[in-house]
């Protein structure tokens, strides 16, 4: 959940407004204990993006969404997708990601990569970057040294996004090489 808890301290302004969309009541009095505190923001804004007034529904889901974009690229100049700024993006988006973190995907702890030896006889490649911000790289990483026929590809100076230099080029030749396969 590094998406949330560990990178509060490099955002210390967007980090401040994320918190802000969820009520007082359901967050800690000062910045440093509501990093640690990462449950009790899912499960806010898990309620916020239910909850029967649609303009409560549409704040968090802007909320949400304003501070994921915060960290999906470190590059100054980098401008999201437009569709990502949309409403019904949002909304979509931000419920659908809450609804996971908030049930921890239904899955225990570390079972992925307890399990991934199963995954031998199936390729696959990931395409990451260093600078990923939401997923860090220790996940791929631990993941490609399980998962006896993945490969993880390194974009150098990428963040989560798409957009970030060499990750599209990056994706698209991993592709390739499937392609080839057939």
């Amino acid at each position: 959940m590094l998406l949330i808890q560990g990178v509060a301290p490099l955002f210390p302004a967007q980090w401040a407004r994320f918190r802000a969309g969820v009520p007082a009541a359901e967050r800690d009095g000062d910045l440093v204990a509501a990093y640690y505190r990462l449950l009790d923001l899912v499960a806010a804004y898990y309620r916020l993006l239910q909850d029967p007034d649609p303009a409560v529904r549409a704040k968090a889901a802007q909320d949400w969404c304003e501070w994921e974009l915060a960290l999906e690229s470190v590059d100054p100049d980098y401008q999201p997708d437009p569709v990502r700024l949309e409403p019904a993006f949002q909304m979509t988006f931000a419920r659908l990601v809450t609804h996971y973190f908030y049930h921890t995907a239904w899955l225990e702890d570390g079972i992925l990569l307890r399990n991934a030896g199963a995954l031998a006889g199936i390729p696959g490649i990931m395409v990451h970057g260093p600078l990923d911000l939401g997923a860090p790289l220790v996940t791929a990483w631990e993941l490609a040294q399980v998962w006896p026929d993945g490969e993880l590809v390194l974009v150098r100076g990428a963040g989560h996004s798409s957009r970030d230099p060499g990750m599209s080029e990056a994706v698209i030749a991993a592709t390739d090489r499937f392609a080839a396969r057939l």
